[in-house]
């Protein structure tokens, strides 16, 4: 048997299937559209050892999907496949809707057709593990912080379109009892993230000597989770987690998004002085319509269900991604050249 991982060339989706690839023995088969913020390039290592098959396919294609869910027969499903850049989805929401609604819904009626039709240790074992997001949920003041009890608020197009694909997962267990999995997780950073994200984005521009924009006054809070931290805890839903039931998954480590920028820029001191002081570059632009204010995650349930705790220090992790970048010029140059430069996206005019 198999995983199979949708959106496996993406930033999260690949930090999966190298943890795959190391905790486990099975094969991985990996379905991704290859957009713009799909790279094959990211999982070279693991198709040339054989490990991993890459299949090029759009999940909205439901007889596709059915197809290669039936021929990977996989012992369980991975969801990442998404558009997930809150600035395009406002730009434009049609695609948001249509992969991350109507490619999830897909998928489900793919499982569901392949599910029925196994053995019964199988069919217990099996389970479909959808990624979203804490950006459902809206916006947190100064205090508190998400649960998997916390009520649906979404504020973008891209919250939104995945807060519908989470009620559509949750319906497909409620209805046709498919043994899903929600997993609502914090920002993520490290090592193959697609550079408009903020923190790729920072240290390119600071290796080139770009301004650095800081949406409004730069107060806005995340909370930051490493994709490897992430991708352990996805592998433990799957094989641990209690069907029809939704973990929320944070690294514990809130920044204001101006915090963010500032370290990046005295760590690109030390490895770049070039262009240092870096903290020179930054410049307050007109911020993000709809921004959310903070987020912030009660990792609560599933460090006591599943013990899953995060075991990445968000400094030293943010330094390695740092001097990754830096090493990997070969993996970001041509998304540079091809893809994205780096320009604003998301300005809502």
């Amino acid at each position: 048997m198999s995983w199979l991982v949708t959106g496996g060339a993406g930033f999260i989706g690949s930090a999966l299937c190298h943890y795959l690839a190391e905790a486990t023995d099975d094969r991985i088969v990996v379905i991704d559209k290859l957009t713009y913020a799909g790279n094959r390039q990211s999982l070279s290592s693991l198709e040339m050892d054989g490990r991993l098959e890459l299949i090029q396919a759009d999940i909205t294609d439901f007889p596709m999907m059915t197809e290669i869910v039936e021929k990977s027969a996989p012992r369980s499903i991975f969801h990442l496949a998404a558009e997930t850049h809150v600035d395009r989805s406002i730009d434009g929401p049609a695609n948001f809707v249509s992969t991350n609604v109507a490619g999830t819904c897909a998928m489900l009626e793919a499982a569901r057709n392949y599910h029925s039709g196994l053995a019964d240790s199988a069919k217990d074992a099996f389970r479909f593990v959808h990624v979203s997001t804490d950006e459902v949920f809206g916006s947190l003041g100064d205090t508190g912080t998400f649960s998997e009890t916390t009520p649906y608020a979404p504020s973008s197009p891209y919250s939104a379109s995945k807060a519908g694909a989470d009620h559509l997962v949750r319906a497909w267990f409620n209805t046709y009892g498919l043994p899903v999995i929600v997993s609502n997780c914090s920002n993520n950073y490290g090592l193959r993230q697609f550079p408009e994200k903020l923190i790729p984005l920072m240290i390119l521009k600071c290796l080139s000597g770009q301004s650095l924009p800081v949406y409004g006054q730069g107060l806005n809070v995340r909370d930051w989770l490493h994709a490897d931290d992430h991708a352990r805890a996805l592998l433990l839903m799957a094989q641990k987690g209690e069907p029809g039931e939704t973990y929320c998954v944070g690294g514990g480590a809130e920044r204001t998004n101006i915090w963010i920028v500032e370290t990046i820029c005295r760590l690109m001191d030390e490895r770049y002085p070039e262009n240092a002081p870096h903290n020179r570059l930054i410049e307050y632009v007109d911020d993000r319509p709809g921004h959310d204010y903070r987020y912030a995650i009660d990792a609560t349930k599933i460090n006591m269900s599943l013990g899953w705790a995060p075991s990445r220090d968000f400094e030293a992790g943010l330094a390695e991604t740092v001097d990754w970048y830096l090493s990997n010029e070969q993996w970001w140059k041509p998304l540079q050249d091809r893809v994205y430069a780096g320009e604003r996206l998301g300005s809502g005019t």
